[in-house]
């Protein structure tokens, strides 16, 4: 879907953000950026900086060459805003028009035909970009507005996952202004309805921030005060012994077909289970098995499940969808679903597409592919 022919495509990378995971954005970025098709896309950089400024990165062709793994924190780069109003060239293709707010460049813009949100986090992949993507009619990667807030609230994507008959981890829910009468109502009920330990999740986090594995009674209230750091709204989750299984999932251009799945990995965390530290500060954080060691019959239902869940809770592009594996019962659970996942060279999102036999580079023009579509329909 080329502007014209030889005309590149021109590719807005965003990375950064406001969100605790800015570090993780620099890297996918970086790859992103690195493995982009070149005969087909032309990169351009907007870096957002941990306030929520736009900068015009502008970092330059030759990063691809080089040996660095993060995309550079470019705070020193002009500033730019995306003004959030539909735009059309002469030709009447959409673009995305940012323009400069600094004197130096009084007047100045810059246009993209697509944008590609190399974010996670809060104020990144919870539908307010994608709010501000909609505004400016332009494309993008991943889902729209409804699917990126439900994929990034864990207790409304349980919440549709129920209706829908999909099995979720029994939980319950905390807020941050619920009385001190109300918090201790709660942990007689969860020690009833679940016993230690439980599981205290941020609703509103990923990467495994403000999640915290309470393993008494005497720890659930200063858990739960802890993990309101990090959200207003906040899990409780029965712990289950379970294997954490792992699928990619893209979307098929034509949407009365299903999307396309993966095939499945499994995390073996080395830590008492999958935390930040073990995800990115840990070499050896977790075993990764691919394929994961399951049955044709298990990988058959898995495979059902996780393309319902795609649809059920609105998503659109891809995204990663994580299940539980009961070792126990050998019950299926939905675990929690990622909008935009780590996109780095070693990210299982890529990895996992990679082993299915659609490689990195190829993988990004489908996404980008799959943006013009939408945006065109």
């Amino acid at each position: 879907m080329a502007n014209v022919p030889g005309e590149k495509i021109i590719v807005g990378i965003l990375y950064g953000g406001r969100s605790s995971e800015h570090e993780v954005s620099l890297r996918s970025a970086a790859s992103v950026f690195k493995r982009l098709d070149r005969k087909r896309f032309e990169p351009r950089t907007i870096y957002i900086d941990k306030q929520g400024t736009f900068h015009w990165a502008n970092v330059p062709e030759s990063f691809a060459q080089s040996g660095e793994s993060s995309l550079p924190q470019a705070v020193m780069t002009p500033e730019v805003v995306l003004l959030p109003r539909p735009h059309k060239d002469s030709r009447g293709r959409p673009k995305a028009v940012f323009t400069y707010l600094d004197v130096a460049h009084a007047g100045k813009m810059e246009m993209v035909d697509v944008l590609i949100p190399m974010l996670h986090g809060k104020n990144c992949e919870d539908g307010t970009l994608q709010g501000l993507f909609e505004s400016a009619e332009v494309a993008y990667t991943g889902s729209g507005v409804i699917g990126s807030a439900i994929g990034m609230d864990k207790e409304v994507a349980k919440r549709l996952a129920e209706h829908a008959d999909i099995p979720v981890v029994p939980y319950r829910v905390a807020r941050s202004w619920d009385s001190i009468q109300k918090r201790e109502l709660l942990r007689n009920e969860v020690q009833n309805a679940f016993g230690f330990p439980v599981f205290v999740k941020a609703a509103r986090e990923g990467s495994s921030v403000g999640v915290y594995k309470v393993k008494t009674r005497e720890e659930f209230l200063p858990k739960l005060e802890e993990a309101f750091r990090y959200d207003n709204k906040v899990l409780i989750e029965k712990a289950i012994t379970a294997r954490e299984i792992e699928f990619s999932v893209l979307q098929n251009p034509d949407r009365s077909l299903k999307p396309f799945v993966s095939t499945p990995a499994e995390i073996i965390p080395t830590h008492e289970f999958y935390t930040y530290d073990a995800k990115y500060n840990d070499e050896a954080g977790a075993v990764f098995k691919i394929p994961a060691e399951i049955t044709p019959e298990q990988y058959q239902k898995m495979t059902q499940m996780v393309e319902k869940i795609f649809v059920t809770l609105e998503l659109e592009g891809y995204a990663r969808v994580d299940l539980f594996l009961d070792r126990d019962s050998g019950a299926f659970y939905m675990n929690e679903v990622n909008t935009l996942p780590g996109f780095t060279s070693i990210s299982m999102f890529p990895k996992l597409f990679e082993v299915s036999g659609i490689p990195y580079t190829e993988l990004l023009t489908k996404l980008i592919e799959l943006a013009l579509l939408r945006n065109k329909r």
